[in-house]
Formats: C-alpha cells, structure tokens, sequence
C-alpha cells in the first residue's frame, strides 16, 4: 500500500507526519460470520432502512394529499413541494448516517455498500448481508407507512418510483447513473480516511456532505425519475404497492445506481488516490 507524507502545523511550524493507507478488505472474510459486531451492523442498516421510507414515503403522501386539488380547499401550491420532499430525503440521510456511521458505516443504500465493495471498503460477506438488510428495512419502512395511512398510500402511489412521461427509459437511466455517481463519490470524498488526517484540525462531520448530495440530487431528477440512487428505497415501495409500471421500470432502479457507484468507486480509489499505481510501485519495490 502507499505511504504519504501529512503535513501538519505546529506553533506556526509545519512537521511531516506518515500516513499509512488502511488495508483493503478481503473479499472473503468468514471469520466476520462469528463476530456480533457484524450483526449488530446489518441490524443496523436494516432499521435505518426502515425509518428511513417510513418517513421519506409518508413525506411524499402527504405532499400529495396536500397539493391534490381534487379535494376541497386544497391547491396545487400546498404542502412541502419538491424542495421539501428533497430535504426530507437528504435529511434523513444526514441524521441516519450520523446515527449508524460507528456501528455499521451508516451505508442505508445498496448502491453505496456496492460501492464500498469495488472500492475494497467492505468484504463480500457484509455487502451482501447490508443489501438484503436494507432491502427488508425497506419493504417494511414502506409496510409501516401504508399501515398508518392505507387509504392515502394507496390513492397516491405508495411513494413508488417511476419514470416520469415525457422521460425514456434511457434518460431515466442516466440521470440514476449520474445521480449516484454524485452520491458516492461524496461518500467516498467525506469518508477518506487521508483526507481526515490531512484535515484533522478542521470538524468535518461527513453526514453532513453526504445528506447534501442525496437533497441536490433529488432537486436534479425528482422530474425524471422520482429520484432513485438507492435501491432499496425503490424496492420497498414497489413491493407494498406492487403496481405493473413499478416493476416494468424497477431494473432502472437497480442498473443505474450501481453503475453509477462503481464508475464513483473506481474514480475515487484509482484515479484520485492512485490505489493502482501505489500497488504497482509498491510491488515493483519488493522486487
């Protein structure tokens, strides 16, 4: 692994200080299986999940019920609009992340743990098991959410993701492509751990940039796609409501973001940071 050299300012003077780059994560790694700590972190993601469509998927119907004009008094200005279904979504991200980021790594996302995976954060063990988690979280966040309110979830679709008219389904891809390339690589870029020591003397709080990405986002491709760049959060809802044009358009929901958090992964680790390249000296040095 690659070895730089930190800069750091004391009493006015700079001293060097090393820094050492973390191992990659195994891709297997079965003794993850016999430890808590890894089902304590999938439980984890699995209830930042849940909470994480109840209150975003209830955000959404109640914009909805709020800005039905079918209704009496009600008119199309009503309710939180886009802008506050945008907040709701980086919000809640912010504060989960803030939340889970010590126990599990705060990922709430299967694009993100893929992610992780290409970028050798996490072993294929924990990816897998986050993925099934959030997706469960997921399908019962959006259960807990029609439960509450059953007649509104299903008058306005459950939350569920579609693509919008007027959109193709190419379009709709590449805004979830791009969508989550924004995400990741803020996830990556906010969780550096070279960037942390560089920057030791200044408070980042890494929820914060990343919550940002998921509002921005949001504002860009809620007209397109309803703004997916998580899986989970477009399967849950698909499930409950388990309408056809759902499931014809879930796929874009799936191939878009990890495409997406793999180009974010491989941008980040092997170009920005030079993974490859360290390796390679690395590597021609031993010889």
């Amino acid at each position: 692994m690659g070895k730089d050299v930190e800069v750091q300012e004391q009493g006015g003077e700079f001293s060097a200080k090393d820094y050492q780059d973390p191992p990659p994560a195994p891709l297997f790694d079965l003794d993850e299986l016999t430890k808590w700590s890894l089902y304590r972190a999938v439980i984890a993601e699995f209830v930042a999940t849940l909470l994480f469509l109840y209150i975003t998927v209830l955000t959404i119907i109640g914009y909805s019920r709020q800005s039905d004009t079918t209704i009496k008094g009600n008119t199309e200005c009503d309710g939180v609009g886009v802008l506050g279904i945008a907040w709701a979504f980086g919000g809640m991200i912010f504060i989960l992340v803030y939340c889970t980021a010590g126990i599990s790594g705060g990922h709430i996302n299967p694009a993100v743990t893929f992610g992780l995976f290409v970028g050798r954060k996490v072993s294929l063990i924990r990816a897998f098991l986050y993925i099934v988690a959030q997706c469960l979280g997921a399908i019962c966040g959006a259960g807990l959410a029609k439960g509450f309110q059953t007649s509104y979830y299903n008058r306005y679709k459950g939350g569920v993701n579609t693509v919008s008219d007027g959109y193709s389904k190419g379009t709709a891809l590449g805004a979830e492509i791009i969508g989550t390339f924004v995400l990741v690589y803020t996830v990556f870029s906010a969780t550096d751990p070279k960037r942390s020591a560089r920057d030791s003397h200044v408070p980042v709080l890494a929820p914060l940039p990343i919550g940002f990405a998921v509002f921005m986002v949001h504002l860009a491709t809620i007209p397109v796609t309803g703004t997916g760049i998580n899986p989970a959060r477009s399967f849950g809802p698909a499930v409950i409501f388990n309408n056809e044009k759902a499931w014809d358009d879930q796929w874009i929901y799936w191939v878009g973001p990890f495409i997406g958090a793999a180009v974010a992964a491989i941008y980040h680790q092997y170009i920005l940071r030079g993974s490859a390249i360290k390796a390679l000296g690395s590597f021609r040095s031993n010889a």
